[in-house]
């Protein structure tokens, strides 16, 4: 990827180029903004940004350029680059004009994608999956998921706060009372605690469910009510995802969450498991129990959605209960978002960033866990089992 050749008896060094593309139509979002181009461009690496790639999160192609960065067009950047970033995931047209042992960073969810995986081992390009990050304590800086999470919980609530025919907080006016919104948050990971947080600030009631006890004390620092049901499997292998429970544990958990679910004003889930279908916690059952006016935002709907009914990326009303599916509100926040991403990406790519030089060392868990395809091979292990 990098060479030397000589010119003028003395020997140059072609450095390695890095390019970000332009996500898909419907993406606000960019890769790296012209913040991280710069400090790409200090480590002595090209920089190639697709014309427009930032112009939707308020980054211009002169912001770029500014930085030290190139503009270029798509066809350039694909078949110019060693390494590309992009935050969703590349088509079939995009990784077929990759240079061969190129470098490609996306979220390629390879276990619903398999035919991309098979795509990256045909052009031999070694593929990170950035979801697929490790949740270790070392990787947090690096952690896609989680500042993306961040984005989604706190927007969430807000989406639910305008679409709710109520105040959030409690008022005493000389019109009488008003009583907060009761809120359930469903899954108290990194989009729930934020989700929770936002409540609070709004003066809402806040009740969190999640089948991992370990959480009930963030959730109660938090101010909020932990709703527990007992007799969970806990697995802190799972790096802090949910995992899946019994049979005896679901019906449990259904009723509890309905009893709840019937009572409140707001729901926001954001439960999910990697690589398998997001847990139903609101059946059809539930909202047809719930007030009229009720509002459900539904973070899982791209993984089938935590209530049966979310449709992704549509609002629906089922009998006055508005459900709304939302898996990329980041997207609705583009400029803070993309600036989290993009340090998120940064500090992974020094891992494998040395001295001007790719430098993908397999020994590192973090580089292992992240990587899908390396060398037209299947590096993820589970991976495996998905892609024949």
């Amino acid at each position: 990827m990098i060479d030397n050749f000589f010119e003028n008896n003395r020997i140059t060094t072609i450095v390695a180029i890095i390019g970000i593309l332009k996500e898909p139509e419907g993406e606000n979002r960019v890769v790296a903004l012209p913040e991280i181009a710069a400090q790409l461009v200090k480590m002595n690496f090209q920089v190639l940004v697709e014309s427009g790639a930032g112009s939707k999160a308020f980054a211009s192609d002169e912001d770029y350029k500014a930085q030290g960065a190139e503009i270029g067009d798509k066809a350039k950047v694909l078949s110019s680059s060693d390494i590309i970033l992009r935050i969703n995931s590349l088509t079939k047209d995009e990784i077929t004009k990759l240079k061969t042992g190129s470098v490609a960073f996306a979220i390629f969810q390879p276990f619903f994608n398999p035919e991309t995986v098979k795509l990256l081992l045909d052009q031999k390009v070694s593929g990170f999956s950035l979801e697929t990050i490790p949740r270790t304590t070392r990787a947090q800086s690096m952690d896609v998921l989680s500042s993306q999470a961040t984005v989604a919980g706190y927007k969430a609530v807000l989406v639910a706060a305008a679409n709710l025919p109520k105040f959030f907080p409690m008022f005493m006016t000389a019109a009488g009372s008003i009583t907060p919104a009761k809120v359930l948050i469903l899954g108290a990971g990194v989009a729930g605690l934020q989700a929770i947080s936002t409540a609070r600030r709004l003066g809402g009631v806040v009740e969190a469910f999640d089948t991992r006890s370990a959480v009930k004390e963030e959730v109660n620092s938090l101010g909020a009510k932990f709703v527990e049901v007992e007799g969970a499997k806990d697995d802190k292998a799972a790096g802090g995802y949910a995992v899946e429970q019994t049979e005896e544990f679901k019906a449990k958990q259904r009723q509890v969450i309905h009893d709840h679910a019937v009572k409140s004003d707001v729901i926001i889930t954001t439960a999910q498991i990697p690589g398998r279908k997001a847990p139903v916690l609101i059946t059809k059952e539930t909202v047809a129990a719930m007030k009229k006016g009720a509002v459900i935002v539904d973070l899982a709907a791209s993984t089938g959605g935590n209530c049966e009914l979310s449709k992704n990326e549509e609002t629906i009303d089922v009998d006055g209960v508005k459900i709304i599916g939302s898996s990329f509100l980041p997207s609705t926040i583009p400029f803070d978002a993309s600036k989290m991403f993009g340090k998120n990406v940064l500090t992974f790519l020094k891992l494998i960033l040395k001295e001007g030089q790719i430098n993908l060392n397999f020994e590192d868990d973090l580089v292992k866990g992240t990587c899908i395809t390396h060398n037209g091979e299947i590096v993820n292990e589970k991976l495996k089992e998905v892609v024949k």
